[in-house]
């Protein structure tokens, strides 16, 4: 018998997630970027929207999957997900993203599809890095349960 599945995160949730992941992302990623890739910032700046929309849409998809398949097996919720088990999901997302991105590189700037690989993966370990450290942040500031931890000092009412 399967564990019963635990609560997930709403949608309303989900899509707060997926917005502030893709806002800090663009405001931390587009100016290497564009200094490492040649890209002038305009023109990195809308590739990496363009890039944040597809990201988006594979965020939802692949979390919201994510988080069914790992509470069904382990009845566990995704705030609770120990720290290997966050690698693993972090490198699966940047793997997946790197497959829907990469024809977009090429075709918006005037990378081959070497550079475009090579930008794309440069890209795929920030946000790897970004993602891990992001979601153990976004987890502890908004539980599952909607209940808030402690902040040391301060009295609860």
């Amino acid at each position: 018998m399967s564990p019963p599945s635990p609560k997930l995160r709403s949608w309303r949730d989900r899509l707060r997630q997926i917005a502030l992941f893709e806002i800090g992302g663009l405001a931390l990623i587009t100016p290497p970027f564009a200094w490492v890739s040649g890209v002038p910032v305009a023109e990195s700046l809308g590739l990496l929207a363009a890039l944040a929309l597809v990201a988006a849409v594979w965020n939802g998809a692949y979390n919201s999957g994510f988080d069914r398949l790992e509470g069904r097996l382990t009845g566990r919720t995704a705030d609770r997900r120990p720290f290997r088990l966050r690698c693993v999901h972090a490198l699966g997302f940047e793997g997946g993203l790197l497959l829907l991105t990469l024809p977009i590189i090429v075709a918006w700037t005037s990378l081959g599809w070497l550079e475009a690989l090579v930008a794309d993966i440069g890209l795929a370990i920030a946000y790897t890095i970004y993602a891990l450290l992001f979601n153990i942040g976004y987890d502890r500031l908004f539980p599952v349960d909607g209940t808030r931890p402690a902040v040391a000092g301060s009295t609860q009412r």
